[in-house]
């Protein structure tokens, strides 16, 4: 069984940084793409960053140039920095992995991140 679990979710204030990990667990055979989604109050989950298995990054225009997502498998990072109070919301990773059964999505648990002052 595949797990992802998210961590370094908190309380911060407007311009403070946070780095978010997740860590992939279970019988993997290999890790493809993995990003990054949020979930804030009263809106629909959003992408907000992904990277290949190569290493190529992109981002939603309301993050780039404040956060930078990084992979080093089995694990994933998103470093955020200029928080600001929109900020605020869940934040989930996301990886398409291979089992020796099947290849699908696998979904994180999602960390709390506030940014109020």
């Amino acid at each position: 069984q595949v797990q992802l679990v998210e961590s370094g979710g908190g309380l911060v204030q407007p311009g403070e940084s946070l780095r978010l990990s997740c860590a992939a667990s279970g019988s993997i055979f290999s890790t493809a793409g993995m990003g990054w989604f949020r979930s804030a109050p009263g809106k629909q989950r959003e992408w907000i960053a992904g990277i290949t298995t190569a290493g190529r990054a992109n981002y939603a225009d309301s993050v780039k140039g404040r956060f930078t997502i990084t992979r080093n498998n089995p694990k994933l990072y998103l470093q955020m920095n200029n928080l600001e109070p929109e900020d605020t919301a869940v934040y989930y990773c996301a990886a398409t992995i291979a089992t020796a059964v099947s290849t699908r999505n696998y979904w994180g648990q999602g960390t709390q991140v506030t940014v109020s002052s």
